[in-house]
């Protein structure tokens, strides 16, 4: 029988799909595959400490950005202003219980246990072995983060202000500041973050490594290899 590679060593190409095993990648450098080029490891050079700041950075940054008004109109004697919470209730009492629905998920609920679970995550493996339950944290972080928008929301309110400017008086509130801070924060997260330095700390049971289906290589502990 030919001899098998430690399923800790093989990972699957995200180009290309070849099987290969990784060799130690230190922090700052890049392992790429050697037949498609695509990038398979790129570790940070601060994997923990500096995405954990920049994840209570962000946070703080959130709770502004939520608490705080996004903008004040002001037009033929009157003022308003609103938040995003705010903006979310003015829409469902209008009639329109979908799209107010989606905007307090993308722009509020979604981003707020993105931040959560980040941060929970990145405090567990702190001080490895992190406990087992981290990777299903880290799954649900990357589910909240695709719902995660408020670039999005971002973008329309420039949209409207640009329509409104000749129409009535537009103030940028604390909110709208703190929004776009938010976003070049959430940008460094990105970046910052590594899973598989999560999933390297992590302590995944012990017990027989199941074999993948209609494969002679066994299946890791803990999921597929990576894609």
């Amino acid at each position: 029988m030919p001899r098998m590679l430690p399923t800790a060593d093989i990972i699957a190409c995200p180009g290309c799909d070849l099987l290969q095993r990784l060799p130690p990648v230190p922090p700052g450098a890049r392992a790429r595959c050697p037949r498609c080029g695509e990038i398979l490891a790129a570790p940070p050079m601060d994997p923990i400490e500096r995405p954990l700041a920049l994840a209570v950075a962000a946070t703080i940054t959130f709770a502004v950005a939520q608490a705080t008004p996004l903008m004040s109109l002001s037009a033929v004697g009157r003022s308003a202003q609103t938040t995003i919470i705010g903006g979310a209730l003015e829409m469902w009492t209008r009639g329109q219980p979908i799209t107010a629905a989606l905007v307090l998920i993308c722009t509020t609920l979604a981003p707020a246990a993105y931040l959560a679970l980040v941060c929970t995550v990145l405090l567990a493996v702190r001080r490895p072995p992190a406990p087992s339950w981290t990777g299903a944290l880290l799954r649900l972080a990357a589910h909240a983060r695709a719902w995660s928008l408020p670039e999005v929301m971002l973008l329309g309110i420039l949209v409207a202000l640009v329509k409104i400017a000749d129409l009535a008086t537009v103030d940028a509130g604390v909110g709208l500041y703190a929004t776009g801070a938010l976003l070049a924060l959430l940008a460094g997260l990105a970046t910052s973050f590594d899973p598989r330095t999560i999933w390297d700390r992590v302590a995944w049971p012990t017990q027989d490594t199941p074999r993948c289906p209609g494969s002679s290589l066994p299946e890791p502990a803990g999921g597929t290899a990576a894609r």
